[in-house]
């Protein structure tokens, strides 16, 4: 049994695509957060305005129940920014563990460039940095660096979390 994992970090750092692959390495289900936006949350990104939290609480609270109902193993792909957006997981699914995509605001603005079409527009990109809160030192998850290879990011976050005790 795996517990669900987010990945996690601010638009192109490659959530989606490492979180899907990481789902099909550990073979459990995937799912993307910008799936459960509402269309008014699309329109106002779209527009290039930012969301906040308001607009956040209830697309966190249907990725939390996602979450607790795949507590057996699960791969949601979701910012989770802030500390509190990840509190507001934890509550629906305490065990819950985190993997940060971090990287430079150059090296994201260079693959976000890469993914056209997508609703969130680049201009954004420096909100979202504003907005990060990396990971506290009490919060089960680990940071790694996107500039590398998907499978680099994938064995490395695997080797890290091995046998890792679970609180």
């Amino acid at each position: 049994m795996t517990p669900p994992i987010v990945v996690m970090g601010v638009s192109g750092s490659g959530k989606s695509t490492v979180g899907a692959a990481l789902a099909q390495r550990l073979r459990v289900p995937f799912a993307d957060a910008d799936d459960f936006h509402p269309p008014a949350n699309i329109a106002k990104m779209t527009a290039g305005h930012a969301l906040d939290d308001d607009d956040r609480h209830p697309w966190l609270e249907a990725i939390g129940e996602w979450l607790a109902a795949h507590s057996d193993g699960g791969v949601m792909s979701c910012s989770a920014l802030k500390r509190k957006y990840r509190d507001q997981l934890r509550r629906h699914c305490a065990d819950v563990t985190f993997l940060h995509l971090s990287g430079t605001e150059e090296v994201i603005a260079r693959r976000q460039a890469s993914r056209p079409g997508h609703f969130m527009p680049a201009s954004l990109l420096a909100s979202q940095f504003n907005t990060l809160e990396p990971l506290d030192v009490d919060e089960h998850g680990i940071s790694i660096d996107v500039d590398q290879n998907i499978d680099s990011i994938i064995d490395s976050y695997l080797t890290r979390t091995e046998g890792e005790p679970r609180r």
